[in-house]
């Protein structure tokens, strides 16, 4: 059985991933952590418990902001 991959966006960055791929396996491949990010998806920010529940599809945009804390 051959796996089929789509493309995404994230950061302006073309990634090619398997098709199907949970949003928040994505972020964790990018070496952050769903909990410690705010995510755009196709426009439209995303509530954080949304973050696990999203299927990436083939030619999605992402802007992925890693939270700081500081001051």
């Amino acid at each position: 059985m051959t796996e089929t991959t789509a493309t995404v966006h994230a950061n302006g960055e073309p990634f090619v991933i398997a098709e199907g791929t949970p949003l928040d396996r994505f972020v964790e491949s990018q070496g952050l952590l769903p909990a410690h990010v705010v995510v755009e998806h196709n426009g439209r920010a995303l509530p954080r418990g949304a973050i696990g529940e999203t299927v990436l599809k083939d030619g999605d945009r992402l802007e992925i902001l890693r939270i700081v804390a500081g001051g």
